[in-house]
C-alpha cells in the first residue's frame, strides 16, 4: 500500500488557482494587464547598491518587476523573493505601508505570480540582504500552474527538454547556459565583423541540397509546384558569393539533416560556415584556435573549461596530427596499406554494409576508434578524397584532400578544407559521389552543375570553415549532450 501524500493533488492546486483568479477579478483588479513601463533590471538595482551595510535604510527608489520566487514570514510583515530576467531580490511587504486591503492581497498571491512593484532599497539587519521596502504594488500575470518544486528544481530530463520554460524558471544553471550561448554567438560575430568578413543570408529552401555528405528533408512548393530541400550546408552558396567578389565572407544560421538523433545530433541545428579568398585550411586552422580560444576568453574569463571530470584548453596552438596517423594510434591499422574496400573491411573484421565504400569505412574508424578518445583541442588532417568532393587535393598526398576537421571533449566541432575550385575537378568529384548514390549511399552529394558553372567563373584559392555552434557551446560550458544547449531539442512523441 503507498504512502498518504500530503502534496496536494495538482488538480486541486489548478482549481485553487482558477477560484483565486475569480476572487481578483471579482475584487476589480486586472489580472493581465497591458504594460508596467519604466522598470529596472533587478541586476541594475543589485548593483547600485552592492555592499550597502546591514541596517541601512536609503531613499533610492526603485521600480521592479517579476516572478515571485518565495515568500517568507506571516502577521502583518512578510518577504518575498522576486526573480527577472537578471537576478534575484527580496522584497519587503509591511501592512503600514501597503495599507491593509493591499497587503493582504499580496500575501494572498501565489508562487509564479508576476508583479510590479516600486519601493526603496534597504539591507536587512540580519544578514544584510539588500531589499526592497515597497509601499506599491501591482498583479502583472496570474499564474494558473504551480512553478516546478523550488527545493529539487526540474530534475526529470524529459521534462527539462520537453518544457524549457519549466526549466528555465526553476533552473539557475539552464538560465546560465543560455546566456553563454548567446553571448558565444554574439562573440564568434564580433570577431569575424573586426576580421573583415561580411554577412550574409543564403536560401533555407533550395532546389538542391549540397555542401555535406547529409540527408535532407523534403518539402513540397505548392505554387512553384516543385520539391525543396532544407539546407544541409551553406557552403555552394557561400562560394558562389566569393566567385562573385566576397573575399571575406560568413553565414551563421539553421542546417538541416534527416538524421537520428544522439547526445550529439539533432536533425535541425546551428552552424557557423566562413570562406576566406587566397587562404587554405593551413591558415584556416589558425584562424579556428584563435577564434575559439578568443570567445572562451571573452565570455568564461579563460581558455581552460571542465567537463567531466576532465579540463579542456582551448588555448592555441592545438594539437595536429594526419588521419591516417590517428587511425594508426588508436587502432593499429594503417589505411594506407588497406587501400580498397575489400582489404579494408578485412582489417576491419565483419561485414560491412553494402552501400559503405572505402571512404566510409575509414570514416567508420574516425568516428568509433578516433574520436571518442581526442579530448583536448586537435586537428586531424588529409582525407580521403570519396568523404571530401569539395576539398582540393593534397598538394603532396595522392588520393587524399587538404581537409581537417577539429576535435575536442571528443567530439568533431568544425571541419574546413582548401576549397576545391578547379571546375573539371568538381565535375568529376560529382561523379564519383553519383556512383555513390548508385552504390545506395542516401548521404552522398548530388550533381549540382549551376555550382560547377560558377567554378568555371573562376574561384581564387579558398579556405573555408564549418564550425558547429552548438557543439562549441557544449564545450563551453562543459554539457555531455547536446539537448542541454538547445532550448527546443527534437524529441520523439
Amino acid at each position: 500500500m503507498s504512502e498518504p501524500s500530503d502534496e496536494p493533488k495538482l488538480s486541486d492546486v489548478l482549481r485553487d488557482r482558477r477560484e483565486k483568479l475569480g476572487r481578483i477579478r471579482e475584487a476589480g483588479i486586472e489580472p493581465f494587464p497591458h504594460e508596467f513601463s519604466q522598470r529596472e533590471d533587478i541586476a541594475e538595482v543589485r548593483a547600485a547598491h552592492e555592499g550597502l551595510a546591514p541596517g541601512i535604510e536609503t531613499e533610492s527608489r526603485h521600480r521592479v518587476a517579476g516572478r515571485i520566487a518565495a515568500r517568507r514570514g506571516h502577521g502583518k510583515a512578510c518577504f518575498l523573493d522576486l526573480r527577472d530576467g537578471s537576478g534575484q531580490i527580496q522584497l519587503h511587504a509591511r501592512e503600514d505601508l501597503l495599507g491593509a486591503e493591499a497587503y493582504e492581497l499580496l500575501v494572498d498571491l501565489d508562487l509564479g505570480d508576476i508583479v510590479g512593484v516600486e519601493g526603496t532599497a534597504m539591507a536587512t539587519r540580519r544578514g544584510g540582504e539588500l531589499s526592497l521596502a515597497i509601499d506599491r504594488w501591482r498583479l502583472l500575470s496570474k499564474s494558473l500552474r504551480p512553478p516546478p518544486d523550488k527545493y529539487h528544481g526540474l530534475e526529470d530530463t524529459e521534462t527539462r527538454f520537453r518544457r524549457r520554460e519549466l526549466d528555465l524558471i526553476a533552473n539557475e544553471d539552464s538560465r546560465r547556459v543560455f546566456r553563454i550561448r548567446a553571448r558565444t554567438i554574439s562573440e564568434v560575430r564580433r570577431w569575424l565583423d573586426e576580421h573583415g568578413y561580411i554577412e550574409v543570408e543564403t536560401p533555407v529552401l533550395q532546389p538542391l541540397y549540397g555542401g555535406a555528405l547529409a540527408r535532407p528533408f523534403v518539402t513540397h512548393h505548392n505554387t512553384l509546384d516543385r520539391d525543396l530541400y532544407l539546407r544541409v550546408a551553406t557552403e555552394l552558396y557561400l562560394k558562389r558569393l566569393v566567385v562573385g567578389g566576397i573575399d571575406r565572407v560568413y553565414e551563421l544560421g539553421k542546417d538541416f539533416r534527416n538524421e537520428g538523433v544522439s547526445h550529439k545530433h539533432n536533425p535541425e541545428f546551428t552552424m557557423l560556415e566562413w570562406y576566406e579568398a587566397y587562404s587554405d585550411y593551413e591558415k584556416t586552422a589558425h584562424d579556428l584556435e584563435l577564434l575559439v580560444a578568443e570567445v572562451a576568453e571573452r565570455v568564461l574569463g579563460t581558455t581552460v573549461v571542465k567537463r567531466g571530470e576532465v579540463e579542456i584548453d582551448f588555448a592555441p596552438p592545438w594539437r595536429r596530427i594526419t588521419l591516417r596517423e590517428a587511425i594508426l594510434e588508436r587502432s593499429g591499422i594503417d589505411i594506407a596499406e588497406h587501400p580498397s574496400r575489400e582489404a579494408l573491411a578485412r582489417a576491419i573484421g565483419g561485414e560491412p554494409d553494402p552501400s559503405e565504400g572505402w571512404g566510409k569505412l575509414v570514416d567508420g574508424l574516425l568516428s568509433r576508434d578516433v574520436e571518442p578518445g581526442l579530448i583536448q583541442p586537435t586537428f586531424v588532417f588529409d582525407y580521403p578524397t570519396e568523404l571530401s568532393p569539395f576539398a582540393k587535393a593534397h598538394r603532396s598526398e595522392e588520393g587524399l584532400v587538404e581537409r581537417w576537421e577539429a576535435f575536442a571533449g571528443g567530439v568533431e566541432i568544425a571541419n574546413s578544407f582548401s576549397e576545391l575550385n578547379d571546375p573539371d575537378e568538381q565535375r568529376r568529384r560529382f561523379e564519383q559521389q553519383a556512383a555513390e548514390i548508385a552504390r545506395g549511399d542516401d548521404e552522398a552529394q548530388p550533381y549540382d552543375e549551376v555550382f560547377v558553372e560558377a567554378l568555371e567563373q573562376g574561384m581564387p584559392p579558398t579556405g573555408g570553415v564549418g564550425l558547429g555552434i552548438d557543439r562549441l557551446v557544449m564545450m563551453l560550458v562543459g554539457a555531455a549532450n547536446i539537448r542541454e544547449v538547445l532550448l527546443f531539442p527534437a524529441m520523439r512523441s
